[in-house]
């Protein structure tokens, strides 16, 4: 795979914005870059939204907000496809901050040459583990992390790239790194053998029909 892949990941809800992001930067099996960092945000932070990502209104007082970093989003969008693990979610994010981005290629249909303003199509390696896998019983992140073995890699690039107080699931780059190791993988496999972007695509698709279109442009 040479196209570079933006594995992103953001912590926070509709009331607060994004209070933190991870970005992890792949070409294939290489990673290229891994960055994170916390937001502010003008609302307060529930305690159970707390509790679960650990970001406090204190932790972040000082921090810009997230509407700070159109540029480095865009410039991803330009260079590269987004992924998430249910991109819906980040997407959402995006779009209530940023309802378009600048004209960046349609890295979904290699056939067309066209520009789109949208932060879409999305890769999505919540998805592709449901279709390629579709009888196991959760597909959250620890799970296929464990499930798959990565828990030692994902471990190992935690230390490295990670603020060492953000090592733990709900903060974000290490969601970002979990993510984009369930992607890593897939090039490996020798079933999956030259697995294209487009095919990644297909497998992304949020609904039957766009996941059956997908299939028949691939046939033709």
């Amino acid at each position: 795979m040479d196209q570079i892949i933006h594995i992103i990941d953001f912590e926070g809800s509709t009331q607060t914005g994004v209070l933190e992001w991870g970005i992890v930067s792949i070409q294939g099996e290489n990673l290229l870059e891994a960055k994170t960092r916390l937001c502010g945000t003008k609302s307060s932070i529930d305690v159970m939204d707390s509790e679960q990502h650990g970001i406090t209104s204190e932790l972040v007082a000082e921090c810009p907000d997230f509407a700070h970093d159109f540029d480095l989003f865009s410039q991803l969008r330009k260079s590269g496809p987004l992924c998430a693990h249910n991109a819906s979610v980040e997407d959402r994010f995006l779009k209530s901050t940023w309802s378009y981005t600048r004209q960046s290629p349609d890295f979904s249909n290699p056939k067309e040459d066209r520009l789109l303003t949208s932060w879409g199509p999305w890769l999505d390696t919540l998805s592709i583990y449901r279709r390629l896998y579709p009888d196991l019983d959760s597909y959250q992140l620890n799970t296929l992390i464990g499930l798959f073995g990565l828990e030692e890699s994902l471990n190992q690039l935690a230390q490295e790239y990670c603020p060492k107080e953000r090592i733990r699931y709900h903060c974000a780059l290490y969601d970002a790194l979990a993510s984009a190791l369930l992607l890593q993988r897939l090039f490996s496999l020798e079933e999956l053998n030259g697995l294209s972007l487009f095919q990644l695509f297909t497998l992304s698709a949020g609904s039957a029909s766009v996941f059956n279109e997908r299939r028949q442009q691939e046939l033709f």
